[in-house]
């Protein structure tokens, strides 16, 4: 049924939508109206995401290790020392989050050895390290499957999206924190109190919320709601978009329950037959997958970049959490090449990144009147 729902979605135009969980004709959806793109800052690279400050001004990182602060349209380099940071294939650094006080932020990328993350203190446009906020997240030396986006929640705790580094064993083992999305403690790195498995005795363990992941991208919370969205990569078929439930595993196993050396991607992404229990997605690409990116809710909408796809992909969804249709704006379809970063921004607006690798852009979506 995934497969067919992601099929109304690829075959259909901007105006259409992909069909309503459980098989009804696909409900025809008008692409947004009034929509404005603005051009905010260019000459990034690969820029991977994006945290605004009180005095408006934003921080950028871009995967080859920087960072960059737009104040008025002008890009000024950050000077902060990141030279621990590898830059391979999907590697580099990556997800940021800014804190409460509005002066510490913190990172997301790989080392030789490991995913960190690491608070900074910034002071005008020099940033200064206070701490490794969490380190010895698995690490493939090829950059592959590295995740990894932070995201605050109302709590207070931080969410973190990781990846499987394309190694078979993590997503289900408790114990690695690859193919995860984990919640800790945003001041010491430990595991949230009140965790689902906060009375293990490994320390790994306490920090997982999900487990059963290939590749998430980024976590969302939905405003109002409680409700928690991830948005993660597929093989070759499947891109999810997941509601998650504390605890719940979301059915990804390329080792085949340790059975299978290296790295089986023909396993479903969730495999019900292994784990009956596994937490189907709320939307799935089917064929071919569009390399879908980071989610934010955007006028009530979960709202949705993708790479591969070059666009922007909007989902209603009831309170319940389920999808009702999908629509893809126009000024953002094809558009703009590779669509990364998307962060809703204290104004109302959504702020998104390109990804092709040069001249790529900061963008800020408005609705028009």
């Amino acid at each position: 049924m995934r497969a067919l729902v992601a099929a109304g979605l690829l075959l259909a135009s901007a105006a259409c939508s992909t069909p309503p969980p459980g098989g009804n004709a696909p409900s025809k959806v008008p692409p947004p109206q009034g929509l404005k793109v603005e051009e905010v800052a260019t000459g990034l690279e690969h820029g991977w995401d994006v945290g605004f400050r009180k005095d408006g001004s934003i921080l950028v990182t871009e995967r080859p290790g920087r960072l960059k602060l737009v104040r008025n349209g002008q890009v000024t380099p950050v000077d902060i020392d990141l030279t621990d940071v590898k830059v391979q294939g999907e590697g580099g650094l990556m997800g940021l989050v800014i804190h409460p006080d509005d002066q510490r932020f913190t990172v997301c990328y790989n080392t030789v050895s490991d995913v960190r993350l690491v608070t900074f203190r910034l002071d005008g446009t020099k940033a200064t390290k206070t701490k490794n906020l969490l380190t010895g997240m698995p690490s493939n030396p090829s950059g592959r499957h590295s995740g990894c986006r932070p995201t605050l929640a109302p709590d207070g705790t931080m969410f973190v999206a990781t990846g499987d580094i394309a190694q078979g064993r993590n997503p289900q083992d408790r114990t690695s924190l690859g193919g995860k999305v984990l919640r800790i403690d945003a001041e010491t790195g430990e595991g949230a109190k009140d965790n689902p498995f906060a009375q293990s005795a490994n320390a790994n363990e306490r920090r997982v919320y999900t487990y059963g992941h290939r590749n998430v991208q980024g976590v969302v919370v939905r405003p109002d709601s409680g409700q928690v969205f991830s948005s993660e990569h597929g093989p070759d078929v499947d891109d999810e978009v997941n509601l998650l439930k504390a605890g719940a595993n979301y059915g990804w196993d390329p080792s085949k329950g340790g059975t299978q050396g290296g790295y089986d991607e023909s396993v479903p992404m969730t495999d019900l037959k292994r784990f009956p229990d596994a937490v189907p997605a709320v939307w799935s690409s089917g064929s071919p997958t569009e390399a879908i990116c980071q989610p934010a809710f955007w006028h009530g909408k979960l709202a949705v970049t993708a790479l591969k796809g070059t666009k922007l992909l909007l989902f209603t969804l009831d309170a319940q959490g389920e999808v009702q249709n999908v629509s893809i704006p126009d000024q953002l379809n094809d558009k703009y090449g590779r669509l990364r970063a998307a962060r809703t921004a204290p104004d109302g607006s959504l702020y998104l990144t390109t990804s092709n690798g040069s001249n790529d852009k900061l963008l800020r979506l408005t609705e028009d009147g």
